[in-house]
């Protein structure tokens, strides 16, 4: 799944009615609604502030709202950005002020998912991935150089503590694990070890698309 890389505000204006579409990286269904409410109390005279918000790992939690556009027209082609651009733990707000041409429901449909797709555009992506985490432990006279080699390499490493020996705790992909043990006997004669402490998610730049 991916996030955004930041919150803001952009605007579009679509045969004279003004979209703003605000959105905002949250983390739970209270921040969520908490965002909505400040949008619609700073945009109370709007027409409309629709809404939607996915949440979770997995993008399991999905809500819109249409605010008294007509059924469809807004809150889920607003969502369905989000779904189909695999972003969680956001939400959206798009405002409008009505300027007096109707757009009909084709119309709304592409006003409110354009809005979010330029929003998503303006503020970035960044990609989430999870981690195994482990801790590799090995003697002062290895530490060193093992901690620069490790550094150099495409791995993760989160900390470095130099205790009763060197621990050195490093972030890479469940997959990557063998290849990891073959490497780390290689680099130290298979004189360090290591154990699994858990998981941990890091974002990154996405990969670029085809």
């Amino acid at each position: 799944m991916r996030t955004i890389r930041r919150g803001g505000e952009h605007e579009v204006e679509i045969r004279k009615s003004r979209f703003i579409c605000a959105m905002a990286r949250v983390d739970s269904e209270d921040a969520a609604r908490a965002f909505i409410a400040e949008r619609r109390k700073e945009h109370w005279s709007a027409n409309h502030n629709c809404t939607a918000y996915v949440l979770g790992e997995d993008g399991g939690v999905q809500r819109s709202s249409d605010d008294g556009e007509p059924a469809g027209t807004a809150g889920v082609p607003m969502l369905e950005v989000l779904r189909h651009r695999r972003i969680t733990d956001t939400v959206a707000v798009v405002t409008r002020y009505f300027g007096g041409t109707k757009l009909g429901a084709g119309g709304l449909i592409r006003a409110y998912g354009n809005s979010v797709s330029a929003a998503v555009e303006e503020f970035g992506l960044l990609e989430r991935r999870r981690l195994q985490v482990v801790d590799v432990f090995a003697d002062y006279v290895l530490g060193g150089r093992l901690e620069s080699d490790l550094r150099d390499s495409p791995l993760t490493v989160r900390e470095v503590a130099y205790e009763d020996r060197v621990r050195i705790e490093v972030a890479l992909p469940e997959a990557d694990l063998p290849d990891f043990e073959v490497r780390l006997a290689e680099l130290t004669g298979g004189r360090a070890e290591f154990e699994v402490r858990g998981t941990t998610v890091i974002e990154v730049e996405p990969d670029p698309g085809p």
